[in-house]
């Protein structure tokens, strides 16, 4: 028991020591939470004492700031005002000066309406002046207002004709002088650079025979092989008393060209019979055929063409069986092409272009007989088709005149032909024409008013004509010499060009006495 009391009296001991180390610690936290009421008391006193002073800084200054911004505004306002017054000041003057010039405008109309009154009265009298004279004009001359106004009329049309026509001849002296210095350049450059051979073709092809024993053999057993020949063939087989010679007549060359290397593998070969005359004539039709693609080959070889379409190549070659006015299309083509390159050469444009271009301009003569329509439109479309540029097809339509020119390659191509056509013997035409064309040539000059004579020289490519000098003076040689040629080019069809000249002669005649 005592020990338990022992234990006890220790825990007792023990709790009292425990509640006054509480009791000192409760003492020391309630003096420290004290010390930090004090401490946030004087944090917000001064905070509180902080926060006026700002804010009484800060009036402060939103004060001053009101105040400058107010100053800022009155002079502001101050400046706007005697802006505006200056405006007042410049709209009262102009208002002024408007006014000034409305009075003033007034007055000008006023003068104006006076002077417009005036001037009435004028024409008036003018007037009554004018039928007064024009009266004593007619009664005087004889002639009525209108017959004198065509007097006049014509004195001075014929004395602007006169002075239009000298200076017209001064200009066109120059022109010409150099035009011709420089045109004579160059196509005597492009003319000496090419030499071409031309030969006369016509509707007939003789062929030769061994032996005069084979026209027996052509003509067969009542004529049945002759019949059938011109049956298959479509060509006239002319047997006469030729010897050792056929003719063959056909318009169509390629026709007749088949029908000749027909007839030269019949008599080669001997057998000569219907049966055998359609065979043979097929075999021709391929060689023709094959002549045709190498001629097409050959001409573009020469010229030094290389991208071209086939079938062009194929219509081409076509022309070597055509011609015109005698002068065979193809060798006409591949000497254009050789003119106008050198031309063009010349001229510093593109060689290949105009070369093309005069190549493929009459293209269209080998497909003539099969479309309706003019050989350049016909060449144009078929070039189209085929692909060429727009240069080479407006070239081949308007080499005739069908189509506006619009490029220097179709101007030379032009000229290319021209060139090559027009030269002395490359073409020929019948007799018949040839005299007709100078009998018109004749009958156009004789038919103006002051022609005496006129001579067509030169195979129609010159006219001379004779006027008499009482009637036609020198300005009025030039005019009928102008007119001759613009009605010459309109109504005749002729390769190259003609020359009109008209000689004035005059004749001074004096007596010694």
């Amino acid at each position: 028991m005592g020990a338990i009391a022992a234990v006890i009296g220790a825990v007792v001991a023990l709790g009292l020591d425990v509640a006054v180390g509480l009791a000192a610690r409760s003492a020391i936290v309630s003096r420290r939470i004290l010390t930090a009421e004090a401490r946030a008391a004087k944090l917000v006193a001064d905070a509180e004492r902080e926060a006026e002073v700002r804010v009484r800084q800060a009036l402060v200054e939103v004060k001053e700031e009101i105040s400058g911004m107010r100053r800022g505004a009155e002079e502001d306002v101050r400046s706007r005002r005697d802006e505006i017054q200056r405006i007042e000041e410049r709209l009262n003057k102009r208002e002024a000066a408007v006014e000034a010039r409305a009075a003033s405008l007034d007055q000008e109309e006023r003068r104006i309406r006076d002077t417009d009154q005036q001037l009435a009265s004028l024409r008036i009298d003018l007037e009554r002046a004018s039928a007064e004279q024009r009266s004593e004009l007619e009664r005087v001359s004889r002639l009525t207002t209108q017959e004198a106004k065509e007097v006049l009329i014509a004195q001075v049309v014929d004395s602007a004709k006169r002075e239009a026509m000298g200076a017209v001849r001064e200009i066109e002296q120059q022109a010409r002088e150099e035009g011709e210095r420089r045109a004579r350049k160059i196509v005597t450059i492009a003319i000496q650079r090419v030499a071409s051979e031309q030969t006369a073709e016509s509707t007939v092809s003789v062929f030769s025979l061994p032996s005069d024993d084979m026209k027996g053999r052509i003509i067969g057993r009542e004529g049945r092989n002759i019949r059938a020949f011109e049956a298959v063939t479509g060509v006239n087989l002319i047997i006469d008393d030729t010897p050792e010679a056929v003719v063959l007549s056909c318009f169509d060359p390629v026709r007749r060209e088949v029908a000749r290397i027909t007839l030269e593998k019949l008599v080669s070969d001997g057998r000569i019979h219907p049966a055998r005359i359609e065979e043979m004539h097929l075999r021709a039709i391929a060689d023709v055929d094959e002549q045709i693609k190498r001629a097409g080959q050959d001409a573009l070889a020469e010229v030094g063409i290389t991208e071209i379409h086939p079938e062009m190549i194929k219509v081409l070659g076509r022309l070597q069986y055509r011609t015109s006015y005698g002068q065979n299309v193809l060798r006409h083509l591949v000497e254009a092409a050789h003119l106008g390159a050198a031309m063009a050469a010349e001229l510093g444009v593109d060689p290949k272009l105009v070369k093309r271009c005069a190549l493929l301009h009459d293209i269209g003569k080998a497909v003539t007989h099969e479309v309706e329509g003019s050989h350049a439109l016909i060449g144009a479309e078929l070039a189209r088709r085929l692909k060429e540029s727009p240069e080479v097809v407006h070239a081949i339509e308007s080499h005739h005149g069908e189509v506006e020119q619009r490029t220097i390659e179709a101007v030379l191509a032009q000229t290319a032909d021209a060139i090559s056509g027009g030269r002395p013997g490359a073409r020929r035409e019948s007799l018949e024409t040839y005299v007709k064309r100078l009998e018109r040539l004749e009958e156009i000059c004789t038919s103006y008013p002051g022609v005496e004579k006129t001579f067509a020289m030169q195979a129609g490519r010159e006219v001379r004509v004779m006027v008499k000098p009482k009637d036609v003076d020198d300005l009025s040689a030039q005019v009928l010499a102008r007119d001759i040629a613009k009605q010459v080019q309109e109504e005749l069809q002729y390769p190259g060009q003609i020359k009109i000249t008209v000689v004035r002669e005059v004749r001074a005649v004096e007596y010694a006495k």
